[in-house]
């Protein structure tokens, strides 16, 4: 059974320095949205050096794909491009000022990787661990004298039920729909 509905963004983009940063602010809002705001410096960073790389190295254009997504206690961050030679990372000492954006993103993620996806390009990925108390769904209990009603059931764009004020009597209390 899964406990946590999955949550996903895609971003379709051409990779050009000015879009890259628009980008990060697209990726940094949707976690700041979904609570997920410890996740959102080393997110921004890996999203920034994947895309540098399409800018740089892609062939035969600059167009990809950004697709970020929550599942359970992990998330992932893919970019998908059409040119279908894999990434390679290089050694740190070899290039002063270039060629160090995959070590940085194996720096900051739990993992990541690249596969071929055939004559369509390649994806490369990195995973962050997302198992903080501000991941999960929030709960909300709401007790009415000895029931306890909860956890709350809804999305997390829905209003939690308010507790009952103490004064209240067994009359004028709200009834709750499942």
């Amino acid at each position: 059974m899964i406990s946590q509905p999955s949550r996903h963004c895609t971003v379709e983009l051409q990779a050009l320095p000015s879009r890259i940063g628009q980008v990060r602010r697209i990726i940094s809002a949707q976690l700041r949205y979904w609570h997920l705001d410890p996740l959102i410096d080393h997110a921004a960073l890996g999203v920034t050096e994947l895309l540098t790389n399409v800018h740089r190295h892609a062939e035969p254009d600059k167009m990809c794909t950004v697709d970020v997504e929550l599942l359970l206690d992990r998330l992932t961050v893919s970019v998908h491009d059409h040119d279908p030679r894999l990434p390679a990372v290089r050694d740190p000492g070899m290039a002063a000022t270039s060629g160090r954006g995959l070590a940085l993103v194996a720096a900051v993620s739990e993992s990541w990787g690249a596969r071929p996806q055939g004559d369509a390009g390649k994806v490369v990925w990195f995973t962050l661990p997302a198992s903080s108390p501000a991941v999960a769904l929030p709960e909300y209990p709401a007790v009415y004298g000895a029931t306890t009603i909860g956890p709350f059931a809804g999305t997390p764009e829905t209003e939690p039920v308010p507790a009952a004020p103490a004064t209240e009597t067994a009359a004028a209390r709200p009834t709750v729909a499942g």
